[in-house]
């Protein structure tokens, strides 16, 4: 049973309806009383592509998936300029005044509010749902971290990240493929229920951040709200350790080997750690054997030949391009994971799919589609990285979340989760070409290399806004 709707209109309105308590295993009013009912579309009973599908998709040429994911950008915001995407140097705010983009380094020690109030903030809609109908006028009046007369920047929120320091993000793009029309499946700004999307493709009806600790054993203290049938926010609330399933899983039934790269749960709280959310992960043999770290054990993994099929990557606060790190290490340290692939025996036979796990509070023009109670969110970047991805290819096609599980099914033959996978296109026919030969690898400069990163003391900092 998935809680999150496939469709939205009259499809959505002849499926079947679930309650909350179905959905989330007890969740309760805020009050403590009994669960509220929250109709909630489930997607259809998912199948697993068929042997003959994936024959079809990329004749078996790509055997190892890496995700890598980054935090808190915009697709503005981060890759303003880029020769054939769509972005634009200005914006309004809510009282219709133009305002120039501001040059704002990624090394900032302050942060922008991304929670769903953030988003129904800057969407400034006209919709009776919240976050309906985007205007994308209202990022004035997100808060931010940096008050009055010590702020540098006025209205900070209207910025893009120079390219001085974005050149390898934009490397990557003219070498390979950079999506520009990438939306977060969830519609709030959290990075707690981004990182639900990218390893189960929903994360049972949770909005913005946990209160506690960020996933098991799920004391009676650590909690997250729920989002209702017209996001009313809190709807209910329920336990951060869930039991759905997740590609983890799925991979496990189908002895597909997969590994997931975080920091310590003691060291930084967990909070980019999604598995620990999961029940049959946390309390599991996966733990231990698949739940990886430091981030930086995938290097050596990389070249002793110990590379698993399926792999995510989370950063570290200084390499994550969160605003409120202090740091500008990211692009070098996404050069650096990519190099270590490009540069080993795997580079033929491995997608690399790098985003941003949300738009951090940034503003972008592009307004979201409204699909359901749960999404869609913001714009943020995909940059895909192949020996059979297109060269210089700026993908115009509608991805979120979804679409990048959806790759990883299809490769493996692996079912559908629920609704943002399987609605979601998926990248392999605009941003691959498997019918000519993989092309050789062409090393991505950067500030940092492997080395730096490999003995970079532990960064332990949690963001401020997470």
């Amino acid at each position: 049973m998935r809680c999150n709707s496939l469709t939205s209109g009259a499809a959505a309105a002849a499926a079947l309806s679930l309650t909350l308590s179905a959905c989330s295993g007890g969740a309760t009013t805020p009050g403590g009383g009994a669960p509220l009912p929250l109709t909630l579309t489930p997607p259809s009973v998912a199948q697993a592509p068929s042997q003959r599908e994936r024959r079809r998709a990329s004749s078996g040429k790509i055997q190892h998936v890496v995700i890598i994911v980054q935090e808190n950008r915009s697709f503005n915001d981060l890759f303003y300029g880029f020769p054939g995407a769509k972005t634009q140097d200005y914006g309004y705010d809510t009282s219709g005044n133009k305002i120039t983009l501001n040059q704002i380094p990624l090394e900032t020690s302050w942060d922008l509010d991304h929670s769903s109030n953030s988003f129904f903030e800057a969407c400034n809609g006209t919709g009776s749902i919240p976050g309906t109908n985007c205007r994308m006028n209202g990022f004035n009046q997100e808060w931010t971290g940096c008050y009055g007369s010590s702020c540098p920047w006025k209205n900070p929120q209207y910025a893009y990240v120079p390219h001085t320091e974005t050149k390898p993000y934009f490397d990557i793009g003219k070498q390979y493929v950079l999506a520009d029309e990438m939306y977060a499946s969830n519609f709030d700004a959290s990075s707690f229920i981004s990182h639900q999307y990218i390893i189960a493709g929903q994360a049972q009806a949770s909005v913005n951040y946990p209160w506690g600790a960020w996933g098991c054993p799920g004391g009676s203290g650590d909690q997250i709200a729920e989002v209702g049938p017209d996001r009313q926010i809190p709807y209910a609330y329920q336990q951060v350790c869930y039991s759905d399933t997740t590609l983890g899983e799925e991979a496990d039934n189908a002895g597909i080997s997969w590994a997931f790269y975080t920091g310590p749960v003691n060291g930084d709280g967990g909070i980019w750690s999604a598995y620990q959310a999961n029940k049959y992960v946390y309390f599991g043999s996966d733990w231990k054997n698949d739940v990886i770290t430091p981030q930086t054990n995938f290097f050596n993994d990389v070249s002793n030949g110990n590379l698993r099929q399926i792999s995510w990557v989370t950063p570290t606060c200084a390499n994550s391009d969160h605003a409120g790190c202090g740091s500008n290490t990211g692009p070098s340290w996404v050069a650096s994971l990519v190099n270590a692939i490009g540069e080993s025996k795997y580079w033929d036979s491995t997608a690399i799919f790098i985003f941003w796990d949300d738009y951090g509070g940034w503003y972008d023009a592009q307004p979201p589609a409204y699909l359901d109670y749960d999404g869609l969110g913001l714009r943020i970047p995909m940059l895909i990285v192949s020996a059979y991805a297109k060269k210089h290819h700026v993908s115009h096609v509608h991805y979120e979340h979804g679409s990048i599980l959806r790759f990883v099914e299809d490769q493996f033959g692996l079912p559908r989760l629920s609704a943002s996978d399987t609605r979601a296109t998926s990248p392999e026919k605009d941003a691959f070409d498997f019918n000519k030969p993989p092309r050789p690898f062409k090393m991505i400069p950067s500030v940092y290399g492997k080395q730096y990163f490999m003995h970079q003391p532990i960064d332990r900092r949690m963001p401020d806004w997470n």
